[in-house]
């Protein structure tokens, strides 16, 4: 923890909380429908938010304090979205479903058989997947002038201003030049703020195969295939080589510890994480770490405070949140295209991974981060057999 303290900035501080304002109001609604969709009640849907939040919060501060890497960890959306649309499933079934779930990922990581997987993929591809992932975002910040043209274009400003003078500091600028330009236009919400706590409360699993069938091995594959697959990727064109059994192990085990309470998936974070991982969280990288430690001990303040927390990261505007994950993404899509450009003989496989990845394409409840990945291992193979 002495390092830690010497190694830890502001700018790592700020990058942090940037992570876990976008990872939480992007997906809270979500996560609130996924709860009504099984049948949580109030407390119960709480208990999500405080079992989430803590399951995140610790793997991401224990992973990153032993890796010295910026490890940030996440629940996984396209698998809250995959419960929100289930129908017929009972809330203790469900819980049988995660547990299913953490187990199989539990499973994989012990054998080995995801880290043989990524092993095989080529660097050019997975920068391409990472920078078709973040993409998106950048596009979301551009398209969010629409509604509310001052508040991007005064944070551009700001960024801009920060990576000419400041360059460290571009991404507090932004923050900070957000927020007053929110306030100054009236929004800021900050009357939803209360301060309720959430509390766990235990659900007894049941195992049933309709839900096991139906969400527990559906909730397996959007996870390893939309969320670890890009979350390692992102690691490895980020320039770091994370023991990838023992760290997605890790949120299997937290997974299975928390899914009575209603965390029902944790998996490596990608696009959040590579906020973290950016010049913007500092300019060594050996030191990045220090952002998704900083993260992790935010998650856990949502998770333990609730409703005061969930309230006050709620109180920023969309298009704020919006905005500042495409300016702070900036740097790390570049990073990416440069590195999957680099090599002319996976040029054609890395712009296909790039775009099919960008299109948002969903197949069978699995996202675009596979496809991608898969359409540009095909490309590879068939100019591999070419040459």
């Amino acid at each position: 923890m002495r390092s830690f303290w010497k190694d830890v900035s502001v700018s790592a501080v700020v990058a942090g909380f940037v992570a876990v304002l976008v990872g939480f109001t992007s997906s809270i609604a979500i996560i609130f429908a996924a709860a009504q969709a099984v049948g949580a009640d109030t407390a119960q849907t709480a208990s999500w938010i405080w079992a989430l939040g803590l399951g995140t919060g610790l793997t991401s501060l224990g992973l990153s304090l032993w890796t010295r890497q910026p490890v940030l960890t996440a629940w996984s959306t396209p698998g809250a979205a995959l419960i929100a649309a289930s129908q017929g499933i009972a809330l203790p079934d469900a819980v049988g479903a995660f547990l299913v779930c953490a187990g199989l990922i539990l499973l994989v990581s012990v054998t080995g058989w995801f880290e043989k997987l990524m092993d095989r993929i080529p660097m050019a591809i997975a920068a391409a997947l990472l920078a078709g992932v973040l993409t998106r975002f950048a596009l979301d910040a551009t398209l969010a002038a629409h509604t509310q043209p001052l508040l991007i274009v005064g944070m551009t400003a700001a960024f801009l201003a920060g990576r000419r003078w400041w360059p460290r500091y571009a991404v507090p600028g932004v923050l900070l030049a957000g927020i007053v330009l929110a306030a100054s236009q009236g929004l800021l919400h900050l009357g939803s703020v209360d301060g309720g706590l959430a509390r766990p409360v235990w659900v007894s699993p049941q195992f049933s195969l309709h839900a096991v069938v139906g969400l527990g091995l559906p909730l397996f594959v959007v996870t390893m295939a939309s969320q670890n697959l890009p979350g390692v990727a992102a690691q490895r064109a980020a320039g770091y080589s994370i023991p990838v059994s023992p760290t997605v192990g890790a949120t299997g085990l937290a997974s299975l510890v928390l899914a009575p309470f209603g965390g029902f998936a944790l998996n490596l974070a990608a696009i959040t994480a590579a906020i973290c991982m950016g010049r913007e969280a500092h300019e060594q990288p050996e030191r990045r770490y220090t952002a998704s430690a900083a993260a992790g001990v935010f998650y856990i303040a949502v998770g333990l405070a609730g409703g005061a927390v969930a309230g006050l990261l709620g109180a920023f505007p969309k298009e704020l949140v919006i905005g500042i994950a495409g300016l702070a993404l900036l740097g790390t899509i570049g990073g990416g295209l440069a590195s999957a450009l680099q090599q002319e003989r996976h040029r054609d496989a890395a712009l296909l991974t790039y775009v099919v990845t960008l299109s948002g394409l969903s197949v069978a409840g699995i996202g675009s981060a596979f496809w991608g990945v898969l359409a540009g291992a095909l490309a590879l193979l068939v100019s591999q057999r070419r040459h």
